[in-house]
């Protein structure tokens, strides 16, 4: 099997444009899905070697920082912000598109949980079978999850949002990682 885990190399976007930095970050989402669908067939064929090793590694980093970073700048920053933005009935509609968003994040980080677990046994070295099943749930989520943000999310955030209130959003996307106003490492990410 010739095939690279996970191995993205996305534009480079970063938090001065924060609803272009969501939705890169969404791609990224599926590509570590898409190296998880891999591993479990590598596993299969192959069992537990240095390129699952390595792959379990990697997508667990992946899911174990930018992904909650990701929630994170949309539960804590976007949502509010969107929220804010909106009045009336509109905000009913809002309120009830980003609470489902929000909640899908929890179920996101159960099914991650369950997938990890295996992960952190191949990444170890362990002869462990990665189950398929568990991982198209999580996949499954997260394609579904990624589509609405994707369709609904973005699309009315970018209407709806002011260049102040994007800015907001993308300095806190920076502190969340550590990154100072020049692109370096400042300190270390919240």
């Amino acid at each position: 099997m010739s095939t690279n885990f996970p191995g993205f190399s996305a534009p480079a976007v970063g938090p001065e444009s924060p609803l272009e930095m969501l939705s890169v970050c969404h791609h990224r989402m599926g590509r570590q899905c898409a190296a998880l669908r891999r591993l479990v067939r590598h596993l299969a064929e192959r069992g537990v070697d240095d390129v699952a090793r390595a792959a379990a590694a990697n997508v667990m980093r992946y899911f174990d920082t930018s992904a909650k970073h990701h929630h994170a700048d949309e539960e804590e920053e976007l949502f509010p912000a969107l929220i804010e933005s909106m009045a009336g009935s509109d905000a009913v509609c809002l309120r009830e598109l980003t609470e489902g968003l929000k909640a899908d994040h929890g179920a996101l980080e159960i099914a991650w949980q369950r997938v990890r677990g295996v992960l952190e046994k191949v990444a170890r070295g362990e002869s462990v079978r990665l189950e398929s099943d568990d991982v198209e749930v999580l996949v499954g989520q997260y394609e579904r999850h990624i589509g609405r943000e994707e369709k609904e999310l973005l699309p009315m955030a970018a209407r709806l949002l002011s260049e102040g209130d994007l800015t907001r959003i993308g300095r806190a996307m920076r502190e969340r990682r550590g990154i100072d106003d020049t692109g370096g490492i400042s300190r270390r990410p919240r």
